[in-house]
């Protein structure tokens, strides 16, 4: 009997067990976190600090998930250029991965896909503000992995607002991933960082 599993309920222990995925402890793996990453301009910096005092503000509450998407995530990939050509959205979409003797499929939504019409660029999944990002990586890596592309590697992005974490992800042999180290919006100018990288991974899909 087939087995299904949603994704939101994943743990590292089954993307192991079930998939064969795990961690690369290879310094090489991930060196787009932190190589060749775009300076920012006055304008976007301003823009980002303006981001910054409206989630300071707005988080005296509890900021849902929505909310989270709204006031963080929407800014961010449009300073990204990600809702310019060549790339698009899809939001909510519908996925899935079988393990490899399929008797368990696990299933469920990514909240934002960036992606051109070659291939996927980035999962992004946002949670609300007291979920802590070890909630969300093994799910994004879960989405990550349903990529029909797996030539080439695959990225994510996971944020509850207030912290945010990057994800790389190769499938060709054995599937491996890495982390970034965890950015703060209550960090110094991290969120610049953040914007830069995102920035940096919209050129990588246009060179690739």
């Amino acid at each position: 009997m087939v087995q299904t599993i949603p994704a939101k309920d994943i743990t590292f222990a089954q993307l192991g067990e079930m998939f064969g995925l795990e961690r690369s402890d290879n310094e090489q793996f991930f060196r787009e976190r932190q190589d060749n990453i775009p300076e920012l301009s006055d304008l976007e910096k301003q823009a980002l600090n303006e981001v910054k005092r409206d989630y300071m503000h707005l988080s005296r509450y509890t900021l849902l998930e929505p909310i989270v998407k709204m006031v963080i995530l929407s800014p961010l990939l449009k300073l990204a250029g990600f809702y310019r050509p060549p790339f698009y959205l899809a939001a909510e979409k519908e996925v899935e991965i079988v393990s490899e003797d399929e008797g368990t499929i696990v299933r469920g939504r990514l909240d934002v896909l960036v992606f051109q019409p070659q291939f996927w660029v980035t999962v992004i999944e946002a949670k609300n503000t007291q979920y802590s990002l070890e909630v969300g990586v093994p799910q994004a890596l879960t989405y990550m992995m349903a990529n029909p592309h797996t030539e080439k590697p695959a990225y994510g992005f996971v944020t509850n607002g207030r912290e945010f974490e990057f994800l790389k992800l190769t499938q060709q042999g054995e599937p491996r991933y890495s982390r970034s180290y965890p950015f703060s919006i209550d960090r110094g100018d991290d969120l610049h960082r953040v914007l830069a990288a995102l920035k940096h991974v919209a050129q990588l899909a246009q060179q690739s």
